[in-house]
C-alpha cells in the first residue's frame, strides 16, 4: 500500500512537533509494510513571510490529492497587525474550507500517568475519555457579512452566525456514529434559550437522534456544560457542538488532561482528512527544544485509525505514549518536582524505542471491527437527505 501525505509545518513550535509527528508516521508505517511518501509545504506566517499570503494555490491543490494531511501550528505576534483577511489563521480556514473536513474530532483522554498533573483532584479526571465533535466549517467563523467599519464614530463590527439543517444533520450523524461504538451518550451543546441558530440545531439534532435509538441523548446549555466539564467531567462521553463553542470547550477540556499539548484532532469529510495538534504555535518556546510533541504524535494516531483504517496502528501509538508516561517521562508543560524533563527530540526517540518494543501485530478481530467502523463513519459523512 502506498500513501502520500502533505507535512504543514508553519509556525513557532510547529516545525518541531511536526518533525516528532513526520518520524513516528515513518517508523510505524514502516513496521506494518506501509509505503509512504512525504512533502512538505509552507503554511501560515512563514508562506506570508515568502510569499505573501497565508496559503498557495498549490498547496491546497496538493492537499486535495493526498491521502493526509498533518498541520503544527500557524499564527504568531509578528503577524498580529496585519489585516484580518491575510493573517496566518486564514490559511487555515480555507484550507478547512477546500477539503470540506467539517467534522473535528478531539479525543480528551487523561492518562493514568497524569492524573495528578491535572489542575483539578484526581477523582474528578481519573478514566475521563470523552470526544468532542465540532462542526467545523459553518458558524461564526465563515459567516457572511463580517466586517469591521472604523471609519466615524462609534466604530462597529459584525460577524455573521449562519447554520443550515445540512450542516447540523451531517455533523450529528457524525457525533452518534462514534458514539454508537464508544458508551453510547451524545451530549448536544448548544445555547437555545438565545440563539436562534441553536433553536434549529436542536430540531434538527433530535430528528437525527430518532435513527439511533441505542445512543442515549441529552441537549445542554453551553454556559451549563462548560461548568460540568469542571465539576463532573466523567458524564461525557461524545459532545457535539457548533465551531465557536467547540473550539472553547475543546481548550477547557485539554486542562483536564494537564496541559494544552496533549490533545490531538482529525478534521474528516468529503475530502483528505486534515490532522493537528490543538495547541497554538507558543513562538515564546520556539526553536528551545521545549515544545510537547504528544499531541502531534497523538493525531499522527488518529491519521492511521481515520485515513489508513489502521487501528492496530493507531493503538500501538497510543500505548506507546502512555508507557513512556507510565516510567515517568514527560515534556516540560507535563514537569513536577523530581519528574525527569525530557526535551521534545528526547521524549519523541523515547516514544520510539517504546514502539520497537510493542506489539504492533497484524489486525485482529477487534481490530478489524475499529476498520469497519472507521468506514462507516466516513461513509455517513456523505449521506444526502432523500428530502433534499
Amino acid at each position: 500500500m502506498k500513501r502520500k501525505v502533505i507535512f504543514l509545518p508553519g509556525d513557532g513550535i510547529g516545525p518541531e512537533v511536526s518533525e516528532a509527528a513526520q518520524q513516528v508516521l515513518t517508523h510505524v508505517a514502516k513496521m506494518v509494510g506501509l509505503d509512504v511518501e512525504v512533502e512538505e509545504h509552507p503554511i501560515g506566517g512563514r508562506c506570508i513571510d515568502l510569499h505573501g499570503v497565508p496559503i498557495l494555490e498549490r498547496t491546497v491543490a496538493a492537499c486535495r490529492e493526498a491521502d493526509a494531511v498533518f498541520l503544527g501550528a500557524v499564527g504568531g505576534p509578528k503577524w498580529d497587525r496585519l489585516p484580518i483577511e491575510k493573517r496566518p489563521e486564514k490559511g487555515l480556514l480555507q484550507l478547512r474550507r477546500e477539503l470540506e473536513v467539517f467534522a473535528n474530532l478531539r479525543p480528551v483522554r487523561v492518562y493514568a500517568a497524569l492524573v495528578d498533573a491535572s489542575p483539578l483532584k484526581a477523582d474528578r479526571v481519573r478514566d475521563v475519555d470523552l470526544i468532542i465533535v465540532r462542526e467545523l466549517t459553518g458558524g461564526l467563523y465563515f459567516g457572511e457579512p463580517k466586517a469591521v467599519h472604523s471609519k466615524g464614530r462609534p466604530r462597529w463590527a459584525v460577524d455573521t452566525m449562519k447554520y443550515d439543517e445540512r450542516e447540523i444533520e451531517r455533523i450529528a450523524r457524525t457525533a452518534f456514529e462514534l458514539a454508537r461504538n464508544r458508551r453510547k451518550k451524545v451530549t448536544s451543546v448548544d445555547k437555545a434559550n438565545v440563539l436562534a441558530t441553536s433553536q434549529l440545531w436542536r430540531q434538527v439534532v433530535e430528528e437525527v437522534a430518532q435513527g439511533y435509538p441505542e445512543v442515549q441523548f441529552e441537549h445542554m446549555l453551553v454556559d451549563n456544560c462548560a461548568m460540568q466539564l469542571i465539576r463532573n467531567p466523567q458524564q461525557f462521553d461524545v459532545i457535539l457542538t457548533e465551531n465557536m463553542f467547540g473550539d472553547i470547550l475543546s481548550d477547557e477540556a485539554a486542562m483536564l488532561t494537564g496541559s494544552l499539548g496533549m490533545l490531538p484532532s482529525a478534521s474528516l469529510g468529503k475530502r483528505t482528512g486534515l490532522y493537528e495538534p490543538v495547541h497554538g504555535s507558543a513562538p515564546d518556546i520556539a526553536g528551545q527544544d521545549r515544545a510537547n510533541p504528544i499531541a502531534a504524535i497523538a493525531s499522527v494516531a488518529l491519521m492511521f485509525r481515520y485515513s489508513f483504517q489502521m487501528e492496530h496502528a493507531a493503538r500501538a501509538i497510543e500505548r506507546a505514549i502512555a508507557n513512556v508516561l507510565r516510567i515517568g517521562y514527560r515534556p516540560a508543560d507535563l514537569a513536577s518536582n523530581g519528574e525527569h524533563i525530557l526535551g521534545t527530540r528526547h521524549f519523541t526517540r523515547e516514544l520510539l524505542a517504546r514502539l520497537d518494543h510493542s506489539d504492533l501485530v497484524p489486525p485482529h478481530e477487534e481490530d478489524l471491527g475499529w476498520r469497519d467502523h472507521a468506514y462507516w463513519l466516513l461513509e455517513s459523512m456523505h449521506f444526502e437527505s432523500k428530502e433534499k
